[in-house]
């Protein structure tokens, strides 16, 4: 599908937006006092994020790839997948995506923000916190160590399993001998007739990506959250860092930049890992 190029880049901001919307609020639900579905528990945040990551895929899987995540895009540059001049523009779509999603969220949930005590609970609707932060500086490097680790090892699993979902799925076996055999693939007649195979295929990777990233959150959540994208932890956290007490309530401290890091660096590191392996790999 040929997209005009700012196209991509605001669909990349569109999508991330859906995730953060989808994604956050479930959190916001979970967290946040009063809400229909407070203390509604874990299971819930994993099914939200699993469906915030399925639903702009299918949305927009074949318009710009649905990235909705820097580090994602970063891997597949580094190993060739992806073009190094749409690098900066899918990026500053999806931090601003992601911003724009969590404004969405806090618009929606701001009487609950405004009753909720703990600030923890706050932040944790915008961003990322270890479980090992006890709020002393001597928590830090505990929560460093094993926020970089869990970040690290479950965005690998996610890249890794991204790249051999919309790359093996079911059907691009008959692209792959099609290409082998000599077959006019720019022909439009025959786009047509190869889309009755693929896209069924397609759809179905698209709907295990999500159930992906809801295993994910289920196996890895305890730790950190997780975030998984820098994005979608470092724009929220932005918005959380501007706005005032009047908006998020008495409640919102301190937006714990000394942690800030490690779901931005974590995730990035993951992806130019992952997508490197499964091109060696596979090719």
């Amino acid at each position: 599908m040929d997209v005009a190029v700012h196209i991509k880049y605001i669909t990349e901001f569109l999508a991330t937006a859906l995730l953060i919307i989808l994604g956050n609020g479930t959190v916001a639900n979970v967290d946040l006092k009063g809400t229909k579905g407070n203390n509604a528990g874990w299971i819930l945040i994993a099914i939200g994020y699993g469906l915030a990551v399925m639903m702009p895929a299918l949305m927009f899987g074949n318009v710009s790839g649905n990235h909705i995540n820097p580090a994602f895009t970063l891997g597949l540059a580094v190993s060739g997948y992806f073009d190094w001049a749409l690098v900066p523009g899918y990026i500053a779509a999806q931090l601003l995506g992601a911003i724009a999603g969590q404004a969405v969220v806090v618009g929606v949930y701001r009487p609950y923000f405004m009753k909720t005590e703990n600030p923890n609970h706050v932040l944790g609707s915008f961003s990322t916190i270890s479980a090992l932060d006890d709020g002393t500086v001597a928590s830090r490097k505990a929560s460093w160590i094993n926020g970089f680790l869990n970040e690290f090892f479950g965005s690998f699993v996610l890249f890794f399993g991204a790249m051999a979902i919309t790359k093996h799925y079911f059907g691009a076996e008959v692209l792959s001998f099609a290409t082998k055999q000599g077959v006019d693939l720019s022909d439009p007649a025959m786009k047509v007739q190869m889309s009755n195979f693929l896209n069924p295929g397609l759809n179905v990777a698209h709907l295990a990506l999500g159930f992906l990233v809801m295993a994910l959150v289920a196996a890895v959540g305890g730790p950190t959250g997780p975030a998984l994208n820098p994005a979608r932890d470092l724009g929220p956290r932005i918005l959380h860092q501007l706005l005032p007490k009047s908006v998020l309530g008495q409640a919102k401290a301190d937006s714990k930049w000394w942690y800030a890091w490690v779901p931005v660096l974590a995730p990035i590191a993951a992806g130019i890992s992952a997508v490197a392996l499964y091109k060696l790999i596979y090719g």
